[in-house]
């Protein structure tokens, strides 16, 4: 890498860690070029980035931003995995790392808070942000439509008892 390109991608990292919902630092000692792709493609998947980074490029990044605390996990073979949602990264990072453990998570941020491996591995436990949106809808809708049939079941009573005197008045 040239100047222009470090500069660049310095840039494109500083802005990608002060967008980003969570970071997670790990090392990559011992993985093989598809096993890191295979990550890759899961952390896109789950709606992430995975960035391997000279460390000194990295901790440069990270000035200025609220993850800037981290910089100290940034030694050996490191590799930084972000996304926008705060447990997406996290997640995907987690479940490869259950079935690689070559993949070792240092730590992460999520905004200005630093956390250790057990804090990435508590946030990886949370549930997405669709999950709990979907959960809010359902407990918004299922009181909604309780309500629906109390209001509509009395007006079908009704209509059945007049049905039933028309068909009583119709035979008499």
């Amino acid at each position: 890498m040239d100047r222009t390109e470090k500069r660049e991608f310095v840039a494109s990292m500083h802005g990608a860690f002060k967008d980003a919902g969570a970071i997670v630092v790990a090392s990559y000692a011992g993985l093989t070029v598809s096993e890191i792709s295979a990550f890759r493609a899961r952390v896109r998947k789950a709606g992430g980035k995975v960035k391997v980074a000279k460390n000194r490029l990295a901790k440069i990044a990270l000035k200025g931003t609220k993850s800037e605390p981290i910089a100290g996990l940034f030694k050996g073979q490191t590799l930084v995995c972000y996304s926008g949602d705060p447990v997406a990264a996290p997640k995907a990072a987690v479940d490869f790392a259950k079935t690689n453990e070559k993949l070792v998570i240092l730590g992460g941020a999520m905004g200005a808070t630093s956390l250790d491996e057990k804090g990435v591995k508590a946030l990886a436990s949370m549930p997405s942000l669709d999950e709990l949106r979907a959960k809010l809808v359902g407990m918004i809708a299922t009181p909604a439509t309780r309500i629906a049939r109390i209001l509509n079941a009395p007006a079908g009573q009704v209509a059945r008892v007049i049905g039933a005197y028309a068909r009583k008045s119709d035979a008499a």
